[in-house]
């Protein structure tokens, strides 16, 4: 009953004005840094370790920074959730969009890393063309339910628990579907490998060029970024990657942790730095978060 009132009371965020919202959600983020404190020592700890050089009041207050971009892409959702297509496209300006054209109806992969509009791009690219994904179950199935009804509102869009595995995701790409995929979260070594993520080993999915082997289809990173103020967000859709895959899974992995990288020095405060990025470690060295 909680979750619903909650959900209740989100729903009515998004008939306020758009610089109205930017506020709140700053402020909503400043509260989350306050109260949130196992977050924020995981925020920290990932900026000392991706960020060795970093003064201690600088990285501070680039983890303040954070807490109220997270608090801003949260409660602006309410927008990508509740309001019309053309609300949502007024405040999103799009660059690149030529590369995003040339992968329509093709086997491609839209890379998205974790980066707080991510959701905001979603959003864009479901109402141009449909899309197959894939989703984590939240603890509460009506979160779970309303997060898969409000990521599929416009057009066909399909999307699998990781349970279903990557058969129903290949078949749709292969229809000429953008897979979006997300690379940048531990999910363990099983998959993947230790790759270096600003220095640091880091367990990093090695699918990306294995499905883009078995599918052919071309790789189109995706970036959003919130602007300040009620500017609104660019979306930026990269060239597609040249020689990819290149037939070595552990090479490519490195190139896409790269480009993740270059990234994240553009607007270090977007980052999603609340994710325990480096949770897992090679066998014998100690982790870096409390259990």
């Amino acid at each position: 009953m909680i979750v619903r009132f909650a959900v209740f009371i989100f729903w009515l965020t998004h008939f306020l004005p758009f610089r109205v919202l930017v506020v709140i959600g700053n402020v909503l983020g400043l509260l989350f840094y306050m109260a949130a404190t196992e977050r924020r020592f995981v925020a920290t700890v990932n900026l000392k370790l991706c960020f060795p050089d970093m003064s201690e009041d600088a990285r501070n207050k680039l983890v303040r920074d954070h807490f109220k971009m997270f608090g801003r892409g949260l409660i602006e959702r309410s927008i990508l959730w509740w309001s019309s297509a053309e609300r949502i496209s007024s405040l999103i300006r799009v660059e690149g969009i030529e590369h995003f054209d040339a992968i329509k109806n093709k086997p491609s992969i839209l890379l998205t890393p974790h980066f707080v509009g991510m959701d905001v791009g979603g959003q864009w690219v479901a109402q141009h063309t449909d899309t197959v994904c894939m989703y984590a179950n939240q603890k509460n199935f009506y979160l779970t339910d309303l997060l898969l009804q409000k990521r599929a509102r416009f057009g066909k869009q399909r999307l699998y628990s990781r349970f279903q595995g990557l058969r129903p995701i290949l078949k749709g790409m292969r229809e000429g579907m953008p897979f979006i995929y997300p690379p940048d979260q531990d999910q363990g070594i099983k998959d993947g490998a230790f790759i270096p993520f600003f220095g640091v080993p880091a367990a990093t999915m090695t699918s990306v060029p294995r499905i883009a082997q078995m599918t052919g289809a071309k790789i189109v990173p995706s970036i959003t970024r919130l602007l300040p103020g009620g500017q609104g967000y660019v979306l930026t859709f990269y060239p597609a990657w040249e020689n990819f895959p290149s037939g070595d899974d552990i090479a490519d992995a490195r190139r896409m942790n790269e480009f993740i990288e270059q990234r994240v020095q553009e607007m270090p405060e977007q980052y999603f730095w609340l994710h325990k990025r480096f949770k897992t470690r090679p066998d014998g060295e100690a982790g870096f978060y409390p259990e």
